[in-house]
């Protein structure tokens, strides 16, 4: 009875509004290249502190939903994620586009989004104060661990050359050392120049790896930016659901993968996004049609960094730990409401959690008409767009969001030169996913490694720190199938084949 309640009251005229326009106006922001799910937050902070904090919590929440879901638009439609979470979506999501699918592709990402979103929200209100305690046995080697895991991933991430994609690693977390160090404060080869004092910002290098050599490409070259299919309808619905339904165990790992992820502080989208594209790709019979434009990636991709939106809320509001960087905006604007977190959340202050679990769940929901709707209108406005007016806008646009994220012409500069470094590399066959992976993971294994040290220098054992805990053998466990298996399913196709050819001999 209570939580119908409680679903009532996430009903009211007032909350359903503010879940509209926070969904609809994260969408919109998460969209636009540079723009992401946490700016999106942090911009329309201010105007939720005279609510109530479940209402201030919903439209939080809903901005939050939509921001991460509108970042699949620009991932697909001109291959640069609109946020950091939606780097996998350009796997397939800009190969589907480019044959005529991209309406597909769309459509693909709402239901995959609405789904995974659905599961984060079933997370959040069943398993919050039991998975909390999972995240607090993560210590700073557990987190080193994880770090490793993700970058081992590119191998089934990578492309053509492995060797290529864990080169690409390698700048990128070359990259990430520029600047003043994690742990230490050491300033790292700015070479002088107070352009590279505040490092490499992900977003920026981002922007700079994904859409400028897009950029190039399009005034390079004559053709249309997007093949138009036979039948062009912006959304396609039945053909949509049809996958769904193909990928179903497909779409709930992964929506399980991303929440599992969120729980995690710091983790974040991007990397619960990679870990479900690879387990995808991994399992999948066709793995060889990823990347060139399987529908499939796309559910796996967007589902999962959609679930984190629920999962990373496990953490906060449980602990006071934020799971995912929107958190921590969205943590830091309750505390100003004087909204305390914690365990007690879920008894005497039942009414406003739950009333926010079920907006959240609202939201989720609404993305599906909304995200329908507005990815019709952003397909047919870039199939449609002349290049003469498309190429300007969206240089604009990724300068403009580049400089916002910390008001900072270097940050203009960087993204610049890393464009055309990354176009560059990019016709030597050296792909921008995992130079970015590197990138994001790099200050996660540095600090974590750093603090494993200190650790193991203060117990006396190196070896038990950091090979000593149930959770990182397992994490390494995980690591090594990751890097070997790629590597002995290309011995067992090669054995096949081998072994084919000399039956076909004895038949003959």
């Amino acid at each position: 009875m209570d939580m119908l309640a409680y679903a009532l009251a996430a009903l009211s005229p007032i909350n359903l509004g503010l879940a509209l326009v926070g969904v609809t106006s994260g969408i919109i922001i998460g969209a636009l290249p540079g723009l992401s799910a946490t700016m999106a937050v942090a911009v329309l902070v201010p105007v939720t502190f005279g609510m109530a904090p479940e209402s201030a919590l919903i439209m939080l929440g809903a901005i939050y939903t939509g921001a991460i879901y509108g970042g699949s638009y620009s991932a697909i439609l001109v291959n640069t994620p609109g946020t950091p979470s939606a780097i996998a979506t350009t796997f397939d999501g800009f190969p589907m586009a480019k044959r005529g699918d991209g309406d597909l592709a769309v459509t693909l990402s709402t239901l995959a989004s609405v789904a995974g979103g659905l599961v984060g929200v079933l997370a959040l209100l069943t398993l919050a104060p039991l998975l909390a305690q999972v995240a607090l046995s993560f210590g700073p080697v557990e987190y080193f661990w994880l770090a490793i895991f993700g970058l081992t991933l590119i191998s089934a991430l990578s492309e053509g050359s492995t060797l290529k994609g864990f080169m690409g690693a390698g700048l990128g977390l070359l990259l990430s050392t520029v600047g003043v160090a994690v742990v230490g404060g050491d300033i790292r080869y700015t070479f002088g120049t107070p352009v590279l004092l505040g490092g490499i910002e992900t977003v920026s290098a981002l922007i700079g790896l994904y859409c400028i050599p897009v950029l190039i490409d399009l005034v390079a070259t004559p053709e249309a930016h997007l093949k138009l299919g036979e039948q062009q309808r912006g959304i396609r619905l039945r053909e949509g659901i049809s996958h769904v339904l193909s990928g179903k165990f497909n779409l709930l790992r992964s929506a399980t993968i991303g929440t599992g992820v969120a729980i995690l502080p710091g983790a974040g989208g991007s990397i619960a996004s990679l870990v479900a594209y690879s387990e995808a790709r991994r399992t999948a019979r066709d793995s060889a049609s990823f990347g060139k434009g399987n529908p499939q990636g796309v559910l796996a991709t967007e589902s999962a960094n959609n679930a984190t939106v629920g999962g990373g809320f496990i953490p906060t509001l449980v602990l006071g730990i934020p799971g995912t960087p929107p958190d921590a905006v969205i943590l830091g604007a309750l505390l100003v409401q004087g909204f305390r977190t914690g365990p007690e959340l879920f008894t005497t202050n039942a009414s406003i959690t739950y009333t926010f679990v079920a907006g959240l769940f609202l939201a989720t929901c609404l993305l599906l008409p909304l995200g329908l709707l507005i990815g019709r209108y952003a397909f047919k406005s870039i199939i449609t767009i002349p290049k003469a007016l498309l190429v300007p806008t969206i240089a604009f646009m990724t300068v403009i969001g580049t400089y916002a994220i910390r008001n900072s012409v270097s940050d203009v500069i960087i993204m610049l030169t890393l464009g055309i470094v990354g176009w560059l590399l990019n016709r030597y066959g050296f792909r921008p996913s995992p130079i970015v992976l590197g990138l994001i993971l790099g200050p996660i294994a540095e600090q974590g490694f750093v603090q494993g040290f200190l650790m193991g220098r203060a117990s006396g054992s190196y070896g038990m720190t950091f090979f000593g805990g149930p959770i990182s053998l397992t994490i390494i466990t995980l690591s090594l199938l990751s890097v070997f298996y790629p590597m002995i399913k290309t011995f067992r196709a090669r054995r096949s084949v081998s072994a084919e050819g000399n039956t076909h001999q004895e038949v003959l």
